[in-house]
């Protein structure tokens, strides 16, 4: 492994520990020209994904920008970062598991969305807006419209909820 400060070929692993969910390993090391320290991150790659783009072109798969684009989503919202990362490597499984070599980025969105949409409605409408590309406020509308409980095609509200509504006990 490389040195990302000096560019050093001899670095040293000082500890090895595993992630919660045991998809990675985080390894602190330490060069051994400049004597910095860095942190690398391995993860288990089960093939070698393909992202095919709306205007035809093919890219490789990016984790990291799924990551980005999951945190973006729910910035400040009370989902803790260990759930965060947990929902990309679940995206991440999924994917694998298609057992397709190439990928669709409509495909990603819309696995992203469901993800969200069943975590924090707040973080869904921001993907959904960037992902869907809204440009107008009509747009909007319509997204939290679907979303509003017991209208047609909107979410169902929590169990119980609707008997609290009614002033009945659960």
């Amino acid at each position: 492994m490389n040195c990302p400060f000096c560019g050093h070929e001899d670095t040293q692993v000082k500890d090895s520990r595993s992630t919660e969910d045991g998809a990675a390993i985080r390894r602190r090391r330490v060069c051994g020209g400049c004597a910095q320290r860095f942190t690398t991150i391995e993860r288990v790659q089960l093939r070698e994904l393909v992202v095919t783009k709306m205007d035809g072109r093919r890219v490789p798969f990016d984790r990291d920008k799924l990551a980005r684009s999951i945190r973006i989503a729910l910035r400040k919202r009370p989902v803790e970062e260990d759930r965060q990362e947990r929902i990309v490597n679940g995206l991440v499984r999924q994917l694998e598991a298609s057992g397709e070599a190439e990928i669709s980025s409509s495909r990603i969105g819309e696995l992203a969305m469901d993800a969200l949409h069943s975590i924090d409605g707040v973080a869904y409408v921001r993907f959904a807006s960037v992902y869907r590309d809204f440009r107008e406020v009509e747009a909007f509308s319509k997204l939290l419209t679907a979303m509003r409980p017991g209208e047609e095609g909107g979410l169902l509200p929590p169990p119980g909820e609707h008997e609290k509504d009614k002033g009945t006990k659960k």
